[in-house]
């Protein structure tokens, strides 16, 4: 019988002026990015801290600390990628992947494919094994008022 691990991840970012608002790799257009070390891109992040998770291997903080220069601006599909290298190196392969993304704005819906393909190609899987769904808050709470976005993933991994 395979070995098979799931892992669950979670991100928040509030939203800044003056940055690009990034989604699983996607320029989505908005007045405010999310602030963040890297280009803030929580559903990424999610994503990554879902596979760290599942394996065993600590979180995105460890491995990609926000007090390194290196990270700075950093693209984090790129990041994703080298967490996926990472497992394969250990003998992980990625099964599925299955997201959410919490905005009360923007409207994600026109995005949601790019996205899919975009995780996609990061986990190294068919588009039919990553899902992106995305809710609005109804306007309770920080996210709510339109404060940030917030990205909880779950994913399933295998050895190989």
């Amino acid at each position: 019988m395979a070995e098979l691990r799931t892992g669950i991840g979670y991100d928040l970012h509030p939203y800044a002026a003056e940055r690009v608002l990034v989604l699983g790799g996607v320029t989505v257009a908005y007045p405010r990015g999310l602030a963040g070390h890297s280009d803030g891109d929580a559903l990424s992040h999610a994503v990554a801290d879902a596979l760290l998770g599942a394996a065993g291997l600590g979180d995105l903080g460890e491995w990609f600390p926000p007090g390194d220069a290196r990270y700075r601006d950093a693209h984090s599909l790129t990041l994703l990628s080298e967490v996926v290298r990472a497992l394969r190196e250990r003998g992980w392969r990625v099964v599925n992947c299955d997201t959410v993304v919490v905005a009360q704005v923007p409207r994600l819906a026109p995005y949601r494919a790019e996205m899919r393909a975009n995780l996609a190609r990061a986990l190294g899987v068919d588009e039919e094994r990553v899902n992106v769904k995305a809710t609005a808050p109804e306007r309770l709470g920080a996210l709510g008022r339109a404060e940030g976005v917030a990205a909880l993933a779950t994913v399933l991994i295998e050895r190989e």
